[in-house]
């Protein structure tokens, strides 16, 4: 199992950069987000548009420290925007 723990570490780092490079940048955007809600009353924003904005974030860090041009990574970000959407015009998933 370590063995294929080492591999997948490996190959996320060769494709997403240095985790510690990664996290400071997604930290980094949360901490925007979370300054900003803080202004905002209770309940101005749902927990999925809250957790696709996380998902976001995780997404354009692993952009910005690893390959932009990793066609994945802007497809999942898609991807979590039309959740949202989808759940606003009454389509959830």
């Amino acid at each position: 199992m370590t063995t294929d723990l080492n591999q997948t570490l490996q190959e996320r780092g060769a494709r997403y950069g240095k985790f510690v490079d990664h996290a400071e940048v997604t930290q980094q955007l949360k901490t925007v987000i979370r300054i900003y809600l803080r202004r905002q009353p209770v309940g101005f924003m749902d927990n999925d548009q809250k957790e696709a904005l996380d998902m976001i974030c995780h997404k354009i860090g692993r952009i910005l420290c690893g390959d932009p041009h990793y066609a994945d990574s802007w497809h999942d970000i898609a991807g979590y925007a039309q959740l949202v959407c989808d759940r606003l015009n009454g389509e959830e998933r």
